[in-house]
């Protein structure tokens, strides 16, 4: 996966500006792939010479001219060829976990504050992905289908932050009881989905 399939698959969706679709990276498609303006206008000007992407010229009166740019033919049967490749299993970049990997070498209630702020931070953002699948389930039924598959990786995102939330808590718990866990993670998992290890 790269900026450019990102790009292409906002611009399949809605033509817009490079300042729209850096927006857009702020919301929606910004919770699971990030990109900084600098970096959706470098991969515009590329798309643009790839010929992946047109822009018409848009005048304003007060401010620069905008380029707004739409997806071409070759651009989405690039995203298309890239829909059928296989996608390789993500590695996890964590500096929590590295952190947590190397707390007996922390302060134990330096480390409880870092949980305590990190467990405030992703229930803020679970809250904010609850509003978001509250307004998906006011729409109506027509509007629910077309929103169906950006809903399923919000979904996958409330329960990456509940997941977080929960683990993070468990830690915590155990540092500040100075416990181990009692049962291997798997038999609670499987206890949860009632299936056999």
């Amino acid at each position: 996966m790269s900026l450019k399939h990102a790009i292409l698959v906002l611009l399949d969706k809605k033509p817009g500006s490079g300042y729209d679709l850096a927006q857009r990276f702020g919301g929606g498609i910004g919770n699971f792939w990030n990109a900084t303006h600098q970096q959706v206008y470098q991969e515009l000007k590329k798309l643009s010479a790839d010929k992946l992407v047109e822009f018409e010229v848009h005048t304003q009166a007060e401010r620069p001219d905008k380029k707004v740019y739409q997806i071409t033919s070759a651009g989405r049967t690039t995203l298309k060829a890239w829909l059928k490749q296989p996608i390789k299993l993500a590695r996890i970049n964590s500096t929590l976990l590295v952190k947590i990997y190397a707390a007996h070498l922390a302060d134990p209630v330096e480390l409880d504050k870092e949980l305590a702020q990190h467990i405030a931070n992703h229930e803020q953002k679970l809250l904010e992905f609850a509003e978001m699948e509250r307004l998906y389930f006011s729409a109506d039924a027509a509007t629910r289908r077309k929103q169906r598959m950006p809903y399923l990786t919000l979904r996958s995102g409330i329960r990456y932050e509940w997941t977080w939330i929960e683990w993070m808590k468990e830690v915590k718990q155990l540092l500040a009881d100075d416990a181990l866990p009692e049962k291997p993670m798997m038999e609670l998992l499987a206890a949860a989905a009632k299936i056999k290890p």
